[in-house]
């Protein structure tokens, strides 16, 4: 009994002596987005995303980073010969965690879910295109340096539909797939 109290006490000593940090800033870049799955026929559509990040960080390695941005996703859609762009804005929210090398390279990984905030489809014939809620699974890697600068290259693949309609000329089942390449700056606010 009195190993196990001693034992639990430099667990507990180690987990207060563990070093934490708390960083929040600014993000911004271009999105790369088309839809998986499906017969749908379509070509990629750049778009954007901006917000913000908040990263709680656990020693020198892992963090878990919550954002919270705008994001323009949505595909150039063939639809009766020719190609329209189906725009759909999404406030999303991913949790990432990060793991960190010594060096600033990190890599990431974490589920997304997104919020629909409008739709600009080219054909006016289809209403309720997208769901109002799309889950996502990211993985990522990127540079940071020390005071907290950085970029990345994420990979978002959709976990659910992007819509529940029928009677178009394809078939519904297709999610969200886009590429974002982004600038952050994470400000060190407890190091």
């Amino acid at each position: 009994m009195k190993k196990l109290t001693i034992v639990s006490l430099m667990l507990l000593c180690s987990t207060f002596a563990f070093s934490q940090s708390f960083s929040i800033g600014p993000k911004a870049g271009i999105n790369i987005s088309n839809y998986t799955g499906g017969d749908i026929e379509a070509d990629a559509l750049v778009g954007y995303h901006l917000g913000a990040v908040i990263n709680y960080g656990f020693g020198n390695v892992f963090s878990i980073q919550p954002e919270v941005l705008f994001s323009t996703q949505g595909a150039k859609v063939n639809n009766a010969g020719r190609k329209d762009d189906f725009k759909v804005n999404y406030v999303t929210v991913p949790v990432m965690l990060k793991f960190k090398t010594n060096g600033g390279f990190y890599v990431e990984v974490g589920p997304q879910v997104g919020f629909r905030t409008s739709s600009d489809l080219g054909d006016q014939s289809i209403n309720n295109f997208a769901k109002n809620l799309d889950l996502s699974a990211g993985a990522g890697i990127g540079f940071q340096s020390k005071i907290g600068l950085g970029a990345g290259v994420r990979y978002i693949a959709g976990l659910s539909k992007v819509g529940d309609f029928t009677g178009q000329s394809f078939d519904p089942d297709f999610k969200n797939s886009v590429i974002q390449a982004s600038i952050f700056w994470a400000i060190p606010f407890v190091k």
